[in-house]
């Protein structure tokens, strides 16, 4: 007889149909939806150090981050009016503008939700003055950009710039990811950390909002 697997593990190996059931079953014996909702956070989190271990790949990530968002969309109604969920920090993510590639950007806001932040995403093709105008409006310890052709490194630097002129960059982290991001650009644009891969992001994010 195998032990049964907590909520967080069956995040973790992204086993769907266990993480539905635990869910129902801790819904069923009245536990709070933002505890069984931290305890999933949790299982995102190490799904997150089990790639980074080469124990997963891409797409158990974003299988992951599916599965977070059908639990989310379960525990969604019962949060509104109870207490609300912690949120562990906002994060501010968007594509730069002129690139339209959104896949690795769509799996750190997936990592982020799932390990409690709030995550305004800008989407794709993003101009500096939007970034601006999040940063303003939503006041986030990080901010993250992504960016998957060589063309579009100067829109890095450009908004950061933008930022520093808003006399906001001080109040954000600033890091940058994709395929065409690497330590020098990082330096170059006067971006405080560049994450190779979705899940240094979330690692960054976290020691950011003081959670590692």
């Amino acid at each position: 007889m195998t032990d049964e697997p907590t909520l967080a593990h069956a995040v973790a190996h992204c086993q769907e149909d266990v993480v539905k059931r635990l869910v129902r079953e801790k819904i069923e014996a009245g536990l709070p939806p933002d505890e069984i909702v931290a305890e999933c956070n949790q299982g995102m989190i190490e799904l997150g150090n089990r790639f980074s271990r080469d124990e997963c790949f891409i797409p158990d990530l974003m299988f992951g981050g599916m599965i977070m968002k059908g639990v989310m969309a379960e525990l969604g109604p019962m949060l509104q009016g109870g207490r609300p969920t912690e949120t562990k920090g906002t994060a501010v993510i968007g594509t730069v503008e002129h690139d339209v590639h959104d896949i690795g950007k769509d799996i750190v806001v997936m990592l982020l939700r799932g390990a409690g932040f709030q995550v305004v995403d800008l989407g794709v093709d993003v101009p500096a003055a939007r970034f601006v105008e999040a940063i303003r409006e939503h006041g986030p310890s990080v901010v993250g950009m992504s960016l998957l052709l060589t063309t579009c490194f100067k829109e890095i630097a450009t908004t950061v710039e933008a930022i520093r002129e808003a006399g906001l960059r001080d109040k954000v982290a600033i890091m940058v990811g994709g395929a065409a991001a690497s330590q020098l650009l990082s330096e170059k644009a006067g971006c405080d950390y560049y994450g190779k891969t979705a899940v240094d992001g979330l690692h960054y994010a976290r020691r950011v909002a003081g959670l590692a």
